[in-house]
């Protein structure tokens, strides 16, 4: 089982096909789910119903299927298209993650896979907050970026 950072293969077809919009106003709705180091994503995941559901992280204060995320303002700098969301956060938890899946709640297809997230090793929170930082929203750095 592992975890790889990707973009999902599927969802490279879907933007194509005009299926996701990042609009902070207006736009798709997208949620994080946690999941453990016996997952098995990558860029072939499809969705979160095709994404290993069974090893999701489980806490008392974790709902399966995450958290719903905040899309930020979309942005084109330099020829680079970005998308960005605020930080997520889930509190008073007891959980270990070893990385997590972006989904579209949205799209025609439900609950379409959007990345990866592989956190690099576990994190853990123990009674308290887990939180997914998201980094800059940077034509190098931003979560999903588009270049030419």
């Amino acid at each position: 089982m592992a975890i790889t950072q990707a973009i999902a293969n599927n969802f490279k077809k879907l933007l194509l096909e005009g299926d996701s919009n990042f609009s902070n106003s207006g736009g798709d709705k997208y949620k994080l789910a946690l999941y453990t180091s016996s997952a098995t994503l990558n860029s072939a995941t499809t969705s979160l119903l095709t994404s290993a559901p069974t090893n999701e992280v489980t806490s008392a204060n974790y709902t399966a299927g995450g958290g719903a995320l905040v899309n930020n303002p979309t942005s084109l700098t330099a020829g680079v298209a970005r998308a960005d969301f605020a930080d997520l956060s889930f509190q008073n938890v007891t959980l270990t993650a070893r990385g997590a899946l972006i989904y579209n709640t949205s799209s025609a297809t439900t609950n379409s896979a959007v990345c990866v997230l592989d956190f690099g090793g576990d994190k853990t929170a123990t009674s308290g907050t887990f939180t997914v930082q998201f980094p800059a929203p940077t034509s190098t750095a931003a979560i999903l970026r588009i270049s030419g």
